[in-house]
């Protein structure tokens, strides 16, 4: 589905900059282990920390600072603490919950293999689907996306997806829920509120 943004011309994500611990071991983890070149590293003015960018495809970077003296993490709020699938994947309002990078359909499963063979504790392979449960261990034709979902070593959740379906305006049919939890009924759908009885 061909959609036009026609107030700006957006072309992509430039960065996403995310904070972290140890410099050294987001190189290690990021470099080493994902691959991702290495494209830029600034030691910030004054001593205050260093920022550096990974390439991860199409244009788009992935970002670190390291701060010295940041306050520590807080899994559950800042983050989730704990993948999909093994426990509460829930984070705070204005927090990162994870970052999907977008992988070929067709090299998923050795990808998925890959992050095992070099001893990334990952998830299941989830098949998601409009199914009740939302996934299913099977790749079948109602399969929208495929995710693995994995921590980097600051609880930073990421995410390999791949996409296995063109969305048409089929897939663009839930009203929004509201801070109160009531929906905002036609929002989306455009169909008129059902008068409580």
């Amino acid at each position: 589905m061909a959609v036009t943004n026609k107030e700006f011309e957006f072309c992509g994500v430039n960065h996403l900059a995310l904070v972290c611990k140890d410099m050294a071991r987001t190189v290690e983890f990021y470099r080493d282990i994902l691959g991702m070149p290495l494209t830029k590293t600034i030691d910030l003015p004054g001593g205050r920390g260093q920022h550096f960018f990974f390439d991860i495809g199409n244009g788009d970077a992935l970002a670190f600072f390291w701060f010295p003296g940041a306050p520590e993490a807080v899994p559950g709020v800042s983050a989730p603490e704990a993948l999909p699938t093994k426990g509460n994947f829930m984070s705070a309002h204005g927090s990162m919950n994870h970052i999907a990078i977008n992988v070929p359909a067709e090299r998923f499963d050795e990808y998925y293999d890959r992050l095992v063979e070099k001893g990334v504790e990952v998830t299941k392979k989830l098949n998601h689907d409009d199914s009740p449960a939302q996934s299913s261990d099977d790749l079948h034709e109602g399969v929208f996306v495929r995710s693995v979902y994995f921590f980097d070593p600051d609880g930073v959740c990421l995410e390999f997806a791949a996409w296995t379906k063109v969305f048409d305006d089929s897939d663009v049919a839930h009203d929004p829920v509201r801070a109160d939890g009531t929906k905002a009924d036609g929002m989306i759908t455009r169909r008129t509120p059902v008068p409580a009885e």
